[in-house]
Protein backbone atom coordinates (compact mmCIF):
# COMPACT_ATOMS: atom_id res chain seq x y z
CA UNK A 1 0.00 0.00 0.00
CA UNK A 2 1.84 3.26 -0.86
CA UNK A 3 2.37 6.07 1.45
CA UNK A 4 -0.46 8.82 1.32
CA UNK A 5 1.03 12.23 2.05
CA UNK A 6 -3.10 13.09 2.72
CA UNK A 7 -3.07 10.85 5.97
CA UNK A 8 -3.08 12.50 9.45
CA UNK A 9 -0.32 12.53 11.73
CA UNK A 10 -0.48 9.12 13.94
CA UNK A 11 -3.04 7.68 11.93
CA UNK A 12 -2.88 3.96 10.88
CA UNK A 13 -4.13 2.21 7.41
CA UNK A 14 -4.66 -1.17 6.81
CA UNK A 15 -4.93 -3.27 3.26
CA UNK A 16 -5.51 -7.28 3.08
CA UNK A 17 -6.29 -8.95 0.00
CA UNK A 18 -10.32 -10.04 0.08
CA UNK A 19 -9.55 -13.96 -0.42
CA UNK A 20 -6.82 -16.44 0.35
CA UNK A 21 -7.88 -19.79 -0.84
CA UNK A 22 -5.41 -22.44 1.39
CA UNK A 23 -5.48 -26.39 -0.21
CA UNK A 24 -2.22 -27.76 2.06
CA UNK A 25 -3.75 -26.60 5.34
CA UNK A 26 -0.87 -23.21 5.22
CA UNK A 27 -1.94 -20.02 4.85
CA UNK A 28 -0.04 -16.98 4.71
CA UNK A 29 -1.55 -13.55 5.22
CA UNK A 30 0.03 -10.43 4.76
CA UNK A 31 -1.38 -7.14 6.03
CA UNK A 32 -0.18 -4.13 4.43
CA UNK A 33 -0.47 -1.37 6.78
CA UNK A 34 1.07 2.99 6.61
CA UNK A 35 2.03 4.53 9.21
CA UNK A 36 3.33 8.25 9.58
CA UNK A 37 3.42 8.51 13.41
CA UNK A 38 6.11 8.53 15.66
CA UNK A 39 5.44 5.03 17.45
CA UNK A 40 8.25 3.06 18.36
CA UNK A 41 6.62 -0.07 20.05
CA UNK A 42 3.72 -1.81 18.05
CA UNK A 43 1.61 -4.71 18.18
CA UNK A 44 -0.44 -6.37 15.41
CA UNK A 45 -3.16 -8.86 16.27
CA UNK A 46 -4.80 -11.56 13.82
CA UNK A 47 -8.65 -12.24 14.74
CA UNK A 48 -10.86 -14.30 13.54
CA UNK A 49 -14.94 -13.82 12.77
CA UNK A 50 -16.95 -10.97 11.87
CA UNK A 51 -16.91 -9.53 15.13
CA UNK A 52 -13.19 -10.03 15.49
CA UNK A 53 -14.41 -11.79 18.65
CA UNK A 54 -11.10 -14.61 18.54
CA UNK A 55 -7.91 -13.82 18.75
CA UNK A 56 -5.29 -16.15 16.76
CA UNK A 57 -2.15 -14.83 17.02
CA UNK A 58 0.02 -11.48 17.70
CA UNK A 59 3.52 -10.18 17.46
CA UNK A 60 5.37 -7.53 19.05
CA UNK A 61 8.00 -5.78 18.23
CA UNK A 62 10.67 -2.98 18.82
CA UNK A 63 13.68 -1.55 17.28
CA UNK A 64 15.45 -4.02 18.86
CA UNK A 65 13.21 -7.26 19.24
CA UNK A 66 9.94 -8.85 18.30
CA UNK A 67 8.06 -11.34 19.87
CA UNK A 68 5.07 -13.69 18.74
CA UNK A 69 2.46 -16.09 20.02
CA UNK A 70 -0.49 -17.75 19.15
CA UNK A 71 -3.72 -19.07 20.90
CA UNK A 72 -3.48 -23.44 21.70
CA UNK A 73 -6.57 -23.81 19.19
CA UNK A 74 -4.58 -22.01 16.00
CA UNK A 75 -0.56 -22.97 15.10
CA UNK A 76 0.14 -19.39 13.90
CA UNK A 77 3.56 -17.24 13.56
CA UNK A 78 4.18 -13.51 13.20
CA UNK A 79 6.44 -11.47 11.54
CA UNK A 80 6.86 -7.79 10.70
CA UNK A 81 8.65 -6.24 7.60
CA UNK A 82 8.47 -2.52 6.44
CA UNK A 83 4.90 -1.47 6.18
CA UNK A 84 3.98 -5.02 6.54
CA UNK A 85 3.46 -7.45 8.74
CA UNK A 86 2.73 -11.49 8.07
CA UNK A 87 0.92 -14.17 9.74
CA UNK A 88 1.54 -17.83 8.86
CA UNK A 89 -0.76 -20.39 10.01
CA UNK A 90 0.26 -24.21 9.49
CA UNK A 91 -1.81 -27.31 9.89
CA UNK A 92 -5.84 -25.41 9.47
CA UNK A 93 -8.67 -27.26 9.21
CA UNK A 94 -11.88 -26.86 6.95
CA UNK A 95 -13.70 -25.41 10.00
CA UNK A 96 -11.35 -22.53 10.86
CA UNK A 97 -12.99 -20.99 7.36
CA UNK A 98 -13.97 -17.41 8.59
CA UNK A 99 -12.92 -14.08 7.91
CA UNK A 100 -9.66 -12.59 9.32
CA UNK A 101 -9.15 -9.18 10.62
CA UNK A 102 -5.75 -7.62 10.75
CA UNK A 103 -5.24 -4.99 13.95
CA UNK A 104 -1.81 -2.79 13.98
CA UNK A 105 -1.56 -0.74 17.17
CA UNK A 106 1.01 1.54 18.31
CA UNK A 107 1.96 0.58 22.16
CA UNK A 108 4.72 3.88 22.98
CA UNK A 109 5.09 6.44 22.78
CA UNK A 110 1.75 8.06 23.35
CA UNK A 111 -1.17 8.97 22.22
CA UNK A 112 -2.16 4.91 22.05
CA UNK A 113 -3.39 4.32 18.09
CA UNK A 114 -4.64 1.91 16.17
CA UNK A 115 -6.19 1.15 13.03
CA UNK A 116 -9.76 1.56 12.01
CA UNK A 117 -11.09 -2.03 10.94
CA UNK A 118 -9.99 -3.19 7.68
CA UNK A 119 -12.63 -4.89 5.38
CA UNK A 120 -10.84 -8.58 6.30
CA UNK A 121 -9.25 -11.38 4.44
CA UNK A 122 -11.41 -14.36 4.15
CA UNK A 123 -9.34 -17.46 4.63
CA UNK A 124 -11.19 -20.31 2.81
CA UNK A 125 -9.55 -23.16 3.98
CA UNK A 126 -10.62 -26.60 1.53
CA UNK A 127 -11.42 -30.24 2.42
CA UNK A 128 -8.60 -32.96 1.22
CA UNK A 129 -10.01 -35.42 -0.49
CA UNK A 130 -9.76 -38.68 1.95
CA UNK A 131 -7.44 -40.71 -0.43
CA UNK A 132 -4.69 -38.19 0.20
CA UNK A 133 -5.71 -37.13 3.84
CA UNK A 134 -4.81 -40.95 4.47
CA UNK A 135 -1.57 -42.55 5.02
CA UNK A 136 -0.59 -44.98 1.62
CA UNK A 137 -0.41 -47.71 3.98
CA UNK A 138 -4.26 -47.84 5.29
CA UNK A 139 -6.64 -50.41 4.07
CA UNK A 140 -9.34 -49.48 2.70
CA UNK A 141 -12.72 -51.03 4.69
CA UNK A 142 -13.54 -53.32 1.89
CA UNK A 143 -10.47 -54.88 1.20
CA UNK A 144 -10.14 -55.49 4.90
CA UNK A 145 -13.75 -57.05 5.14
CA UNK A 146 -12.78 -58.99 2.03
CA UNK A 147 -9.94 -60.72 3.72
CA UNK A 148 -11.81 -61.37 6.44
CA UNK A 149 -14.01 -63.26 4.96
CA UNK A 150 -11.76 -65.34 2.80
CA UNK A 151 -9.46 -66.12 5.78
CA UNK A 152 -13.47 -67.18 7.57
CA UNK A 153 -14.00 -69.46 4.79
CA UNK A 154 -10.37 -70.79 4.73
CA UNK A 155 -10.61 -71.60 8.67
CA UNK A 156 -14.13 -73.43 7.88
CA UNK A 157 -12.56 -75.15 4.86
CA UNK A 158 -9.93 -76.28 7.84
CA UNK A 159 -11.78 -77.16 10.79
CA UNK A 160 -13.87 -79.77 7.93
CA UNK A 161 -10.98 -81.38 6.84
CA UNK A 162 -9.75 -82.01 9.82
CA UNK A 163 -13.09 -83.30 11.46
CA UNK A 164 -13.34 -85.66 7.99
CA UNK A 165 -9.56 -86.73 8.90
CA UNK A 166 -10.46 -87.25 12.86
CA UNK A 167 -13.46 -89.45 11.97
CA UNK A 168 -11.88 -91.26 9.14
CA UNK A 169 -8.69 -92.22 11.60
CA UNK A 170 -11.35 -92.90 14.12
CA UNK A 171 -13.10 -96.08 11.79
CA UNK A 172 -9.40 -97.01 10.48
CA UNK A 173 -8.64 -97.93 14.07
CA UNK A 174 -12.13 -99.60 14.80
CA UNK A 175 -11.33 -101.79 11.51
CA UNK A 176 -7.65 -102.38 13.06
CA UNK A 177 -9.20 -103.56 16.88
CA UNK A 178 -11.97 -105.79 15.01
CA UNK A 179 -8.95 -107.34 12.85
CA UNK A 180 -6.66 -107.79 16.16
CA UNK A 181 -9.55 -109.58 17.81
CA UNK A 182 -10.60 -112.34 14.82
CA UNK A 183 -7.06 -113.89 15.05
CA UNK A 184 -8.10 -117.43 14.63
CA UNK A 185 -8.27 -119.75 17.74
CA UNK A 186 -7.49 -123.45 17.74
CA UNK A 187 -11.09 -126.05 18.18
CA UNK A 188 -11.62 -127.25 21.62
CA UNK A 189 -10.91 -130.96 20.39
CA UNK A 190 -7.29 -129.99 20.10
CA UNK A 191 -6.87 -128.86 23.51
CA UNK A 192 -6.13 -132.04 24.78
CA UNK A 193 -3.62 -132.87 22.39
CA UNK A 194 0.06 -133.71 24.07
CA UNK A 195 1.86 -131.67 21.33
CA UNK A 196 1.66 -128.23 21.10
CA UNK A 197 -1.01 -126.73 18.61
CA UNK A 198 1.71 -125.48 16.23
CA UNK A 199 3.35 -128.46 15.82
CA UNK A 200 3.20 -130.23 12.21
CA UNK A 201 0.91 -133.51 12.17
CA UNK A 202 3.09 -136.54 11.13
CA UNK A 203 1.94 -137.93 7.94
CA UNK A 204 1.78 -141.77 8.37
CA UNK A 205 1.20 -142.83 4.77
CA UNK A 206 4.80 -142.57 4.66
CA UNK A 207 5.01 -145.90 6.51
CA UNK A 208 2.52 -147.92 5.14
CA UNK A 209 4.04 -151.01 2.99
Amino acid sequence: LPFLPSLPENKILVAQSPLLKVDNKTATLICNYTYNGTGKEFRATLHKGTDSAIEVCFISWNTTKSSSNSTKEFNCQGAHDKDKVIFNLQNMSASQTDIYFCKIEVMYPPPYVYNEKSNGTVIHVQEIPIETQEPLSAIPLWIMATVTGVLAFYSMLITAVFINYWQKSRKNMYHQSDYMNMTPRHPPHQKNKGYPSYAPTRDYTAYRS
